[in-house]
């Protein structure tokens, strides 16, 4: 049996949402596309950050490829090549990014009290988080598409199934990210610093020791160690695996695993945080 139910929620922030109550699975799924649906009709009211989303991996591309051209000139690759190494590092990136910020949406909520009003909604928790770390990754989707098309001009090449596979794989990795970060919007509450002091601590020694922007090769053996620590690693290498059409490459499963073991936690610790808050 189904029950329908609307929530109301005042201001320009929120809008009515219907959501659909059920039992198992089925409610799951159902809560996940009440929440992605309401957040994702917010950010397309928001045309101006929507374009300047698209527009900044463009230009972040235009600017560091050529310098990587220049760099990697000596070992006999060319731009095609070039590219063919970087462009899947510049998706993960714009993936981390957006899926990283999901709890900075929720400090505002948490400032205003309608996060307490989303609560008193028969929304299941694990559902809120997913669907609000769906939200922050559709629109890269869009971006990783626009990127890997305006560069096939200039030799780069890609498989749709096998680059479909990759943004399957990153959209496992982003929802546990999105929930890590959604507890970490939890923790802060209304210390904004606490939060944006947190993310940008772990996120740019991650993405640096990753591999995502230069090769790990030419750095000091110490950075090489700590990369294999780091699961944004086996996410960049399994990217690139998957856009050179290497899906037999090892590299793919151990990615798999990264994504699937981030996913696991990140649900864990973001659901045991909404607990605690309720």
């Amino acid at each position: 049996m189904t029950t329908d139910t609307t929530s109301t929620t005042p201001g320009t922030v929120h809008e009515e949402a219907r959501i659909v109550t059920r039992t198992g699975p089925g409610k799951f799924v159902a809560d996940t596309r009440a929440v992605f649906h309401r957040e994702i009709l917010l950010t397309l009211r928001d045309p101006f950050t929507l374009v300047f989303s698209l527009l900044q991996p463009l230009v972040f591309l235009g600017l560091f490829a050529p310098l990587l051209t220049g760099t990697f000139g000596g070992t006999g690759m060319s731009t095609a090549d070039t590219l063919q190494w970087f462009v899947p590092g510049v998706i993960v990136m714009i993936s981390l990014f957006g899926t990283s910020m999901t709890g900075s949406n929720l400090l505002y909520e948490l400032m205003t009290g309608s996060y307490e009003r989303v609560l008193a909604t028969p929304l299941s928790r694990p559902a809120i988080l997913v669907g609000r770390a769906l939200k922050e990754f559709a629109p890269l989707v869009v971006q990783g598409l626009l990127i890997a098309v305006l560069c096939l001009p200039f030799g780069f090449r890609f498989n749709p199934l096998h680059a479909l596979a990759g943004l399957v794989l990153l959209g496992v990795f982003g929802v546990g990210v999105g929930a890590l970060s959604y507890a970490l919007g939890l923790a802060a509450k209304n210390r904004e610093w606490l939060f944006w002091g947190v993310q940008q601590a772990l996120l740019f020694p991650l993405l640096i020791l990753s591999g995502m922007m230069l090769p790990l090769e030419a750095g000091p053996g110490w950075m090489q160690v700590a990369a294999k620590f780091n699961p944004l690693t086996y996410i960049v290498d399994a990217e690139r695996a998957l856009f050179a059409g290497a899906v037999g490459d090892p590299v793919v499963l151990w990615g798999v695993l990264a994504a699937a073991i981030t996913c696991a936690v990140g649900l864990v610790v973001g659901i045991r945080a909404t607990r605690r808050l309720t």
